[in-house]
């Protein structure tokens, strides 16, 4: 084969010489254009919506209109339906969201009317309206029950410090004991106290002078740790040692635990002179099945 090139002749050889099949490899089109060819010939539309939207959430139907799913700019909702995202359908013609429908009605009641859920469905209405990014549903959630008192309950949690690491603690420490015994139950010693030194009716005139008049070699002498598995305290706030009790068992009620507690005593441990800790000691009893 002769390639001409401008007006000078080669004579090509049998070692440079291009195939009639080469030459088809070089310049054959591919059957179908890459992903950057697609998007640079043929660029998405924007998905176009209804005025009346049929949704499928999760298996349950709803309808409602477009304006309510945008009614506020900034959720995850607003943006699903601006046409800037596609939303598949489903054999229906639906607009699917693969998510739990449980809660999603009381999350329209709010877009449409400012509705809120019944006190019972509150905790998992907030779930939904975080999940969809609902900031006026979240802020109305968090000043009615259950939310704003749980508010006020970690403000006070907020002075215990590793608060969770101690209820880590505490179910792992009944998980192995009740595995080991290869019992249903399981028994752990905890100590919950309020006052980093001890208070008791033939203590407490000395207490005071004590508390903020001690050096540091006095200060200690009242540094130990109980002989329990795990200890709580102190703290300073109005709350005491019965609330913090509560909040112990509620939440380890709220992970499924059902949990036993009662006082067994004080830790005696002396300290200094007639001073002994005084600690209140409480037994936990966890049962797992």
């Amino acid at each position: 084969m002769v390639v001409v090139t401008g007006q000078s002749k080669v004579s090509a050889t049998p070692d440079d010489a291009m195939s009639s099949s080469d030459a088809e490899d070089d310049f054959q089109e591919p059957a179908t254009p890459t992903a950057t060819q697609a998007g640079q010939a043929l660029p998405l539309l924007p998905q176009q919506f209804p005025e009346v939207v049929p949704l499928n959430v999760g298996g349950m139907f709803f309808t409602t209109r477009l304006s309510t799913l945008r009614r506020y700019e900034d959720t995850m909702l607003a943006a699903m339906f601006s046409g800037r995202h596609y939303i598949p359908t489903d054999a229906e013609g639906r607009y699917f969201i693969d998510r739990d429908g449980t809660y999603f009605g009381d999350i329209l009641n709010f877009l449409r009317s400012g509705d809120l859920p019944p006190r019972e469905r509150v905790r998992s209405v907030y779930k939904e309206a975080q999940y969809y990014s609902i900031g006026p549903l979240l802020d109305n959630l968090e000043d009615i029950q259950p939310l704003k008192g749980e508010k006020v309950r970690q403000a006070f949690l907020g002075l215990m410090p590793y608060y969770k690491d101690h209820l880590e603690r505490i179910i792992e420490i009944a998980k192995l004991r009740a595995m080991q015994r290869k019992a249903r139950f399981a028994k752990l010693k905890v100590c919950v106290f309020k006052e980093e030194m001890p208070i008791t009716p033939y203590e407490c005139p000395h207490f005071n002078s004590l508390r903020f008049e001690r050096s540091e070699s006095e200060t200690k002498l009242f540094e130990h740790h109980c002989e329990v598995d795990v200890s709580f305290g102190p703290w300073e706030a109005v709350a005491d040692v019965y609330d913090l009790l509560h909040c112990i068992v509620s939440d380890l009620s709220a992970r499924g635990i059902a949990v036993d507690h009662q006082c067994i005593g004080v830790c005696d441990k002396h300290l200094i002179n007639h001073y002994y800790c005084k600690r209140p000691i409480y037994e936990f009893k966890i049962t797992w099945w």
